[in-house]
């Protein structure tokens, strides 16, 4: 009984996928925006897509590396020796000038030794100037004549190393700057060595990049480069190139160059990470498409091109061509062409991953408009 059972199921369930199989098959065909669906016409139903019309612009060719911002000048500003603050002539983030003092120590007891060191070398120098005319008139010997000018030296030796000490106690701005923040206060005993504060020159600054040995030939003195910070997206700040390492990195084979950058605004901070473009050459015209429209794939990258393609009905309709193509440097959201597209290609920016060689396709409007990142007038070409 049960096996007459199990026979009538299974006749059932094979009369009904028979009966429902076509219909089944279409809704899973028609899940796949990607692929062509036939309409009771024949005709395929496209998927809808974006599109952009391939064009000519000019470009300027540039290498690309990234790099720092440095101080020309630089430093942090130390004692070499200890004492105790007893005046800050500065504010926090202010401009110095070369010279201005900056921080005093307590010198109480070295203005007091070169006080006395200041009086024993006068009374040598008269002893001196005494003994000097005594030896012309041979009542001393020369042995005291040498010992009173030695006498003299040694005491002209204190008074200078005394001020030496008080020099070094009073804290000085080694050039024109902008200081950093305070990093001592009033009455602090200071060790050798310790932070007072930074001290950086702002205009102009250092850029140092790294670029590939290979582009050797392309860099030269002279050259000019445009630096790109995350802190002013839109602001271009124009340089050139002013030192080439005269070592390669033995591990990463890249060279380093260093430019120097006006910074009057002192938009430019040391220590800021930057994108630098080193000019190579002169403008030239290529073709460019979005980035979007690019299918990048590890055996080549390939764009699809909006064609015009019949049915199995006979009847036009619009479909995609997958071209494979070689590409060059980028501007922005735009990327050259060197081979596989021509200036009036409709090619589509959207869906590129989920589109097959002759897929029905449904293009909105094509437009010529530059992409955003694109400037009308390229600042970094």
């Amino acid at each position: 009984m049960k096996k007459i059972a199990f026979t009538f199921l299974a006749l059932l369930g094979f009369a009904l996928l028979v009966w429902k199989g076509p219909d089944l098959f279409k809704l899973a065909q028609s899940k796949d925006p990607a692929k062509a669906v036939a309409t009771s016409s024949g005709s395929p139903a496209g998927m809808p897509v974006k599109t952009q019309m391939a064009k000519t612009v000019q470009w300027q060719p540039y290498l690309q590396g990234i790099g720092s911002v440095a101080a020309i000048n630089g430093v942090n500003i130390s004692p070499e020796l200890a004492g105790t603050v007893v005046r800050i002539a500065f504010d926090s983030g202010t401009k110095v000038k070369a010279n201005d003092l900056l921080v005093q120590f307590d010198i109480s007891q070295e203005q007091a030794q070169l006080a006395q060191a200041t009086a024993k070398r006068d009374l040598a120098r008269l002893t001196l100037d005494r003994d000097r005319s005594l030896l012309a008139a041979r009542t001393v010997s020369q042995s005291e004549f040498d010992t009173a000018e030695a006498n003299f030296r040694q005491a002209q030796g204190s008074v200078e190393e005394a001020q030496a000490i008080i020099e070094k106690k009073t804290i000085r701005a080694p050039f024109d700057g902008v200081t950093g923040i305070r990093q001592i206060n009033l009455g602090q005993y200071v060790n050798p060595g310790q932070v007072l504060v930074t001290l950086q020159a702002f205009n102009p600054v250092y850029v140092n990049f790294m670029l590939p040995q290979e582009n050797l030939g392309d860099i030269a003195i002279g050259k000019r480069v445009e630096v790109l910070i995350d802190a002013s997206p839109r602001a271009v700040f124009n340089g050139q190139v002013t030192a080439i390492n005269s070592e390669v990195d033995q591990t990463t084979r890249y060279i380093q160059v260093q430019a120097t950058v006006p910074n009057q605004d002192e938009r430019l901070r040391p220590g800021m990470y930057a994108r630098v473009n080193l000019i190579t050459g002169t403008e030239r015209t290529v073709v460019a498409i979005p980035d979007s429209a690019v299918n990048y794939a590890p055996y080549g990258n390939s764009v699809f091109i909006v064609s015009d393609m019949t049915g199995t009905d006979g009847k036009p309709f619009k479909g995609v061509k997958q071209q494979f193509v070689r590409l060059g440097q980028s501007r922005g959201d735009m990327i050259s062409v060197t081979s596989g597209v021509k200036p009036g290609d409709e090619v589509v920016t959207t869906d590129v991953f989920r589109l097959r060689n002759g897929a029905a396709v449904s293009p909105g409007a094509p437009s010529s408009s530059e992409s955003r990142g694109e400037p009308a007038t390229p600042a970094n070409s």
